[in-house]
């Protein structure tokens, strides 16, 4: 696993734990972790169960004792890792959005069809168990024609003007802000959800703060220095699916009192339904023009949950990683490509490229 921080310890815990949990065809084994800081790789390799800590990516991919090879690190080094990695015949799964611009994940999504090995692009959300549920419903046709798909993604965590000027906050490294960060994730789950495309979009985007102490100070501080906020603090676009439904998207790091608030709500001719991640274990669905009926997803009939606890016992963020990793290790078991592709990482890069050049004007997606 090349990176430690926020992602790393969620893929971790999913490395550790899926085997536990879900019946699999191959057991893995969490050899290396890579961070560029000798110190804190060593400590996140004691914490966290990896048996030994490096400093060189480059090393890891020339291994011959490992097999795949996990990118949890910032945007900006996705390419690099990932096609060397592919070039050496590694499986790859690689954090979310698939790169920092749509020619590096053209790149990719080329290495990953030349590949020996399989690879996958991590969007977790797609394995909450009401959000696979959902799908299935869209599939079954219980909603019949879709029409409306609204997607929101709300969180506050950089409200406050004195939050410095993290790496999330500059283009160099992250490509984009609240578009690429989280509005490529609800991109993803509405296509997951309704099986179709977001096939032409207008947009805009907005900076509210756009100067912010460097790392350590604050404003109110004598000689803090400051940095300018290179990306978007939020994103506004609408669309077309490819089946014909309008689309809504959302997606702001400033909706105060909003925490990690991912929702979609689908409306089609026969019926409604409407998912909020901070009430993950919950999907509401309408039938027939009647009010919304909630549905506690942890029956053991639906999908992830039995391999859990008794019914009502909630799943939480965690267990989604979990259950993509299984998908993972089951598709290159069976000599399958998983889900989402790299391809798929590069038709959602596209449509975050589409919103930033829109300027309020339709843009057409190949």
């Amino acid at each position: 696993m090349i990176g430690y921080a926020f992602m790393g310890r969620v893929h971790s815990q999913a490395w550790r734990n899926v085997s536990a949990f879900f019946e699999l065809p191959a057991k893995p084994e969490m050899r290396v972790i890579c961070g560029r800081s000798k110190e804190a790789t060593e400590a996140a390799a004691a914490q966290m169960g990896w048996a030994e800590a490096v400093t060189d990516w480059r090393e890891v991919v020339a291994r011959d004792d490992i097999d795949i090879i996990d990118i949890c690190t910032p945007g900006d080094s996705h390419a690099e890792i990932a096609i060397a990695a592919l070039a050496a015949g590694k499986h790859v799964i690689c954090e979310k959005p698939l790169a920092n611009t749509v020619e590096e994940a053209t790149r990719m999504a080329e290495a990953a069809a030349r590949g020996p090995g399989r690879s996958m692009v991590a969007f977790n959300y797609r394995r909450v168990p009401a959000v696979a549920l959902a799908r299935q419903l869209v599939a079954e046709g219980r909603l019949g024609e879709i029409r409306h798909v609204r997607a929101q993604y709300l969180q506050d965590w950089i409200v406050d003007p004195d939050f410095p000027l993290v790496w999330r906050l500059r283009k160099d490294k992250a490509g984009s802000g609240a578009l690429g960060d989280i509005g490529a994730h609800i991109i993803d789950t509405a296509e997951f959800v309704t099986g179709q495309r977001v096939v032409g979009v207008t947009g805009l985007t907005e900076t509210f703060v756009k100067e912010r102490p460097l790392e350590g100070g604050s404003r109110t501080d004598k000689g803090t220095e400051m940095g300018t906020v290179t990306v978007d603090d939020a994103a506004l676009f609408v669309g077309r699916m490819s089946g014909g439904a309008l689309a809504s998207f959302e997606a702001t790091r400033f909706a105060t009192g909003r925490k990690n608030a991912l929702r979609i709500e689908l409306n089609g001719a026969l019926g409604s339904l409407f998912f909020d991640f901070e009430a993950m274990n919950e999907l509401w669905v309408s039938d027939g023009g009647a009010g919304f009926t909630r549905i506690l997803v942890t029956e053991p009939g639906h999908p992830y949950a039995g391999a859990w606890w008794p019914p009502g016992h909630g799943l939480g963020y965690e267990h989604t990683f979990t259950h993509e990793i299984k998908d993972f290790l089951e598709a290159i078991a069976a000599g399958a490509d998983p889900s989402p592709s790299f391809a798929d990482g590069l038709r959602v890069q596209r449509v975050l490229e589409a919103v930033e050049q829109s300027n309020g004007a339709y843009k057409e997606i190949p």
